[in-house]
């Protein structure tokens, strides 16, 4: 099985499902193979499979059911995915290498005021994690305000256009909803980590700090549905076993 996926490998496989779909090969009702036998069918890893069933999910060719699986909903894509879209994973993999240079010289250009801004930013980040709702905006403004820091308009609008793309692609935008509903929300400490190397004016540490949060968010995401799995078919066992004791008692 390839360790190593290209970046477009996962639409390469969303396309052989659908040939497969509109064959009759998987009709309308069934439900898909499960991630590991078709990332052994493909040859591909598992997060590969993963990608193409949310590209199918978003073209409304299937319904994911959490603690089920994916099946079969049209044989005809509902609507067409735009040039614009990209996946999460993808997006995330652009993030790590454009923000890690970005905090690299964001912390030898950054102000002390700047740098306040972002002591308020990452205590409202942990204030909107208790809240409900799932607000990232505290996140966002962290991000952009290190974007800022580095003085390059263009730095500043590529950053921009990233985090644009999170709520614009519909691909990346379901992945993100689906890390939402697993309650995987950013991480205070990652946030204060690169504030900290910012702080000390230190490029080297800001850019590994940065690195270090991005490979954390990309963990997330990859897991992000396969958590939510895991969550069900234990709350369902759970709801089994006290329907079982009512019986017995």
């Amino acid at each position: 099985m390839k360790s190593q996926a290209s970046p477009r490998l996962y639409k390469d496989i969303a396309a052989r499902l659908i040939r497969e779909i509109q064959s009759g090969n998987f009709p309308v009702g069934a439900r898909l193979p499960a991630e590991r036998d078709l990332a052994v069918k493909y040859d591909v890893s598992r997060p590969v499979i993963r990608e193409a069933i949310i590209a199918l999910e978003v073209r409304g060719l299937v319904d994911v059911r959490v603690g089920s699986g994916a099946y079969v909903r049209s044989a005809t894509e509902q609507d067409q995915v735009g040039a614009g879209d990209v996946s999460a994973i993808e997006l995330t993999e652009a993030r790590l290498l454009v923000e890690s240079e970005v905090a690299a010289l964001a912390a030898a250009q950054i102000s002390d005021e700047e740098l306040r801004e972002l002591e308020i930013l990452v205590g409202q980040i942990e204030e909107e994690n208790e809240a409900p709702g799932g607000k990232e905006e505290a996140d966002t403004a962290f991000h952009l305000a290190v974007a800022r820091a580095t003085r390059n308009s263009a730095l500043v609008e590529t950053v921009e256009r990233l985090w644009e793309l999170r709520s614009t692609s519909r691909e990346a935008a379901l992945l993100h909803e689906k890390a939402r509903h697993a309650n995987i929300k950013p991480v205070v400490d990652e946030h204060t980590a690169i504030l900290r190397a910012l702080q000390e004016r230190d490029p080297a540490a800001a850019r590994a700090a940065m690195r270090a949060h991005l490979l954390k968010v990309l963990d997330s995401l990859l897991f992000a549905t396969e958590q939510r799995a895991v969550d069900e078919a234990r709350r369902n066992m759970q709801a089994k076993r006290e329907r079982y004791a009512q019986l017995t008692a």
